[in-house]
């Protein structure tokens, strides 16, 4: 099983770039590249997986235990030439100190030899002692070569390769010259998504160029099928327990302002008996026949003129809410739900079916892992007793709820995490779930399964009898 890790020595030294480009420069030469992302993210995977071809999959310690993180991997590496991991932060770097969720403890899980890329700008002799600290702090991680970037020309190429062969036994497999060409366009939550970049696929077109010529790919692939033999495992199934027993129809918005899916979780929606209808809230001016909603995170505030402009569809979105429609939302969303958003000095107004206001700022509010209990105000189903009563997720926001009706009910109170409050996130409202934090189907949190089961349940109770929501006051408290 071909496969490695793409590292870095610390953020931002380029190694998402460096990923993209490999993973078009070897598709290019026949390969069939399936990408991973370790830990919470949704833009990186969005360019990985236009620049491959294949859904990018993500792996996170923190979420999943190692069983989970290996039958995962197994599952999506089948069939693939090169299984590419990109790293988040640095090697070593992670929430625990132990180091039990950093890149390297994915390296170790999955037997991956790593490539370090290293922001070389500046440097010359001092990159040694950077490989050889590498080395020694963990002799169980193979760093099996490395990657310069952003390097300022062939002299400075040469003197960095003649002080790595002179110092270290770590092979140059590529040297990556400073090129403007080849930074994709950044912005507060990181890389601008390839679902807003314009000329997305000739901007990766280039990249695989660029990376192809500089990088020796053969080394790259030798490096690969050099990786230790796999321990036996089982693939990973959809985490979905429900059985299907009617269809139902799932809105999906999905456009440049709303794009942060994993793609695990859409796959359980088809798992758990839904039908994905797509919905450009930006475009689209009627909302289709759907038995639910799911509008996940994105970057509503760069589009909020666009969203504001669209007032049929957000008339549209509220009156179903009102009239009981479910609805999951997940950050972007929510904010996408609330009356009005300000943002450089401009308010907007939004959906209307959450009874506050979205104030974006210039710092973060909520940024990180987060750790919630749910409260038993949920409107979804538990699939067993206890089961997800503990949730972890993820939350990177910079806005915050203001002026918010004191009578809401919320879903989860914040163990680790800011939320909507710092104590509570997950508002409920009529059949409506939405909060701040980002929910993933896996370390037995089937969210997908639960929000299924609970529009199939009002779907049946319409069907069978006069309509009525099956809202907070039909639910014991």
């Amino acid at each position: 099983m071909h496969r490695l890790l793409i590292s870095a020595a610390h953020k931002s030294s380029g190694k998402t770039t460096i990923s993209i480009g490999l993973c078009a420069a070897l598709r290019r030469r026949g390969l069939v590249v399936q990408p991973f992302k370790k830990g919470p993210d949704y833009i990186d995977p969005m360019w990985l997986s236009c620049a491959s071809g294949r859904a990018c999959r993500n792996l996170d310690p923190y979420l999943m235990d190692s069983e989970e993180i290996n039958s995962t991997f197994r599952r999506w590496s089948d069939g693939a030439g090169m299984n590419l991991v990109e790293g988040n932060k640095g090697l070593y770097d992670g929430l625990a100190l132990d180091g039990s969720n950093s890149n390297a403890a994915l390296a170790h899980i999955l037997g991956l030899p790593v490539v370090l890329v290293i922001d070389a700008r500046g440097m010359t002799r001092g990159i040694a002692p950077l490989i050889l600290g590498y080395q020694a702090f963990d002799r169980g991680i193979h760093i099996a070569g490395v990657i310069l970037n952003n390097l300022g020309g062939a002299r400075h190429e040469a003197k960095l390769r003649a002080v790595i062969e002179h110092y270290t036994d770590v092979p140059v497999l590529g040297a990556v010259h400073h090129d403007a060409r080849l930074q994709i366009v950044e912005r507060h939550l990181g890389l601008m998504p390839s679902n807003e970049a314009a000329g997305a696929s000739s901007m990766i077109a280039e990249i695989g160029a660029a990376i192809g010529a500089q990088v020796d790919l053969e080394r790259i692939v030798r490096v690969a099928a050099g990786a230790p033999r796999l321990a036996a495992g089982k693939a990973a199934g959809v985490n979905c327990r429900l059985t299907a027993r009617q269809k139902v129809r799932i809105g999906l918005a999905r456009d440049r302002a709303f794009g942060f899916y994993y793609a695990d979780d859409l796959d359980a929606f088809e798992a758990a008996g839904a039908d994905i209808v797509p919905l450009d809230t930006l475009r689209d001016r009627q909302l289709p026949e759907v038995d639910g909603l799911f509008i996940g995170g994105g970057f509503p505030e760069s589009f909020m003129a666009g969203l504001e402009a669209n007032a049929a569809l957000r008339g549209q979105i509220r009156d179903a809410i009102e009239a009981g429609l479910p609805v999951y939302a997940e950050c972007g969303g929510l904010m996408y739900l609330a009356r009005t958003m300000t943002w450089r000095g401009r308010t907007c107004s939004m959906v209307g079916a959450i009874p506050g206001d979205i104030v974006m700022h210039d710092k973060p509010v909520g940024r990180g892992y987060v750790e919630l209990t749910e409260t038993g105000r949920s409107p979804w189903p538990q699939l067993a007793q206890a089961a997800a009563a503990h949730v972890r997720g993820h939350e990177f926001h910079y806005s915050s709820l203001e002026n918010l009706d004191r009578n809401i009910e919320f879903a989860y109170e914040v163990r680790r995490g800011h939320g909507v409050d710092g104590r509570r996130d997950g508002i409920v409202c009529r059949n409506v779930l939405a909060s701040y934090a980002h929910l993933r189907g896996v370390g037995g949190n089937e969210w997908v399964a639960r929000f299924v089961a609970f529009v199939r349940q009002v779907k049946s109770a319409a069907q069978a009898g006069p309509r009525r929501d099956m809202n907070l006051e039909s639910r014991p408290g």
